[in-house]
């Protein structure tokens, strides 16, 4: 069986102002990053359109930890929707090479549905992530400058300052550390670390402005500390949000490539589901609704969490309105949730499928806190038996949603034609504003959390540390209650607990603290142990990774 890779080598690419031409684009409005890449301009988007034109989500269950397909499954997705006639544009969230080169591999689908040209997308790209990175990092050195600084010095009380440095590589020796080092010239000796860039605000940033203007207005609201009389200092104070923007000037823009089967595809952004919102850009939906009639996206891992946010967050801030949701289940992830052996998912398991789907079940429910309507999507594999599939569809069919095969890594567009089908059908059916979010913004933090953790994950109770306590009366004493909530847990588990696996009842959430992401403008709630910084696996994939003389990659997947 070829790897993607070998499988994305034997596509001849078309140049990319040829897939612009199926959005009706003027070569000319086009900033090309080579013959098969391009950053889109801001002018394009048409709100008009992004009001008229139909969203869907595609979301998952909880998750392997091999993942269940949501990126290879709106790639086969959308493919398959241009193959019935629908003129459909996939929206994606850009790899961080920290899992490239760690344990999850690339981001850009599989087999026969991958957004090409794969090795770009999964490395460089057009420079969106070193941008990031860049802006970041001004900002922390900006922060230490002025801590040294005696002439202006804002009076900033070191051991407030929360903002740490960002690196796009899995390194634990990063993750705590103590800067300031060597003397009084080097600035003030403080404890600080690194995180992965996608786990930055200002990805979070980036990903939730509407134009240059609002992303500057973000950049200046980032909360940076106190000063040692107790008063807040921000971005704006420090008179960085103007560089830091300007480091940005082109990572705004959503980037335009095309798809195995020569579908446009746009990819832009990329943070973490588990602690940011995980999902692509505002700008870059919106780009897609304004130059398709269809857009096809995705939100990272379980509905618990990228949906959620999707929802809650990026539709519910921007005005987005979403027509459908696609929710993408595996065989081998109920019979992991069924308490099948992890080792031997591939293993015929019917007990175990069947034990497994109260999780599929749950994340069905999620679906209809939304008001909108849900299609399952079976994403195959060969060693899945009809017995397996036939028991998932069932259950759908006795809930009241269909449950469709698809065959989208082995047979890309074609193996999806039936779940395009049914979603057209879902779809069209669903008028315009039906989505509904799961709360108002304006109701107060702990109830807003509360509506989360028993209404998504099915907890029977919040319960708040002193920590967390302490930092609910920051939020209130700097106004930011009205912010929506982005929960940081576990992908894992429909709980805070990685090891509860299936549908878990009967559990309490527990919150350990609330970070303040005012640029962002969210809250994020702790649970459990969120890692913001992964280590690299005793074997990483960056050893099979290479390349020969004649610039010819080898080992992404």
């Amino acid at each position: 069986m070829p790897t993607d890779i070998e499988i994305a080598n034997q596509v001849e690419l078309k140049p990319i102002t040829e897939i612009a031409s199926q959005l009706k684009l003027d070569p000319a409005k086009l900033e090309l990053y080579g013959h098969h890449k391009a950053k889109l301009p801001l002018s394009l988007i048409d709100l008009e359109k992004t009001k008229k034109n139909k969203l869907i989500l595609v979301t998952a269950i909880s998750p392997t930890p091999a993942g269940e397909g949501k990126t290879t499954m709106s790639i086969g997705l959308t493919q398959g929707m241009n193959r019935i006639g629908n003129q459909t544009t996939v929206v994606l969230r850009e790899p961080s090479l920290g899992p490239v080169f760690g344990i999850k591999g690339g981001a850009t689908g599989g087999g026969w549905s991958q957004v090409l040209p794969m090795e770009d997308i999964n490395l460089h790209f057009t420079g969106d992530f070193a941008a990031i990175e860049k802006a970041h990092n001004l900002l922390a050195a900006v922060i230490d400058n002025n801590l040294q600084s005696k002439t202006r010095s804002l009076n900033i009380d070191p051991r407030t300052v929360e903002w740490k440095r960002v690196f796009d590589m899995n390194d634990r020796s990063l993750r705590d550390i103590v800067i300031g080092l060597g003397g009084t010239g080097n600035s003030i000796p403080r404890e600080t670390g690194f995180d992965i860039t996608a786990a930055s605000e200002i990805m979070a940033i980036l990903c939730l402005s509407t134009s240059l203007s609002n992303l500057k207005e973000r950049l200046g609201n980032i909360f940076v500390g106190f000063t040692f009389d107790r008063q807040p200092i921000y971005c704006r104070d420090l008179n960085a949000q103007g560089a830091m923007a300007t480091l940005l000037k082109d990572a705004i823009k959503p980037n335009l490539v095309q798809t195995i089967e020569h579908t446009p595809a746009i990819i832009h952004g990329g943070p973490f589901a588990n602690i940011a919102q995980g999902t692509n850009t505002v700008i870059a939906t919106r780009m897609g609704l304004s130059l398709s009639d269809y857009v096809v996206t995705e939100a990272g891992f379980g509905s618990d969490l990228g949906a959620e946010k999707f929802l809650d967050i990026k539709c519910a801030g921007s005005g987005l309105d979403p027509r459908c949701i696609v929710l993408v289940a595996t065989i081998r992830a109920l019979k992991y949730h069924g308490g099948g052996d992890p080792k031997n998912l591939t293993e015929p398991n019917p007990d175990a499928v069947a034990n497994g789907l109260a999780n599929l079940d749950k994340h069905l429910e999620n679906t209809k806190n939304y008001n909108l309507p849900s299609v399952v999507a079976i994403n195959r594999f060969v060693t899945d038996t009809d017995e397996e599939i036939a028991l998932v569809q069932s259950r759908c069919e006795q809930l009241g949603f269909k449950a469709v095969i698809a065959d989208i890594w082995g047979k890309g567009g074609e193996g999806a034609e039936d779940l395009a089908r049914e979603v057209s059908t879902a779809v069209d059916a669903t008028p315009p504003n039906t989505f509904t979010p799961l709360y108002d913004w304006n109701l107060p933090v702990k109830e807003k959390i509360s509506k989360i953790a028993t209404s998504i994950y099915g907890a029977e109770s919040v319960e708040y540390t002193s920590q967390a306590q302490k930092d609910l009366r920051r939020i209130k004493k700097l106004g930011l209650e009205n912010l929506p909530i982005c929960m940081a847990k576990t992908q894992k588990s429909l709980s805070d607990d990685p090891t509860k696996i299936g549908r878990p009842e009967g559990f309490q959430i527990t919150v350990r603290e609330i970070e303040i992401a005012a640029g962002a403008g969210f809250l994020i709630p702790i649970t459990g142990d969120m890692m913001r910084m992964p280590g690299l696996p005793a074997i990483p994939s960056s050893e099979h990774i290479d390349i020969d003389d004649n610039g010819k990659i080898s080992g992404l997947f």
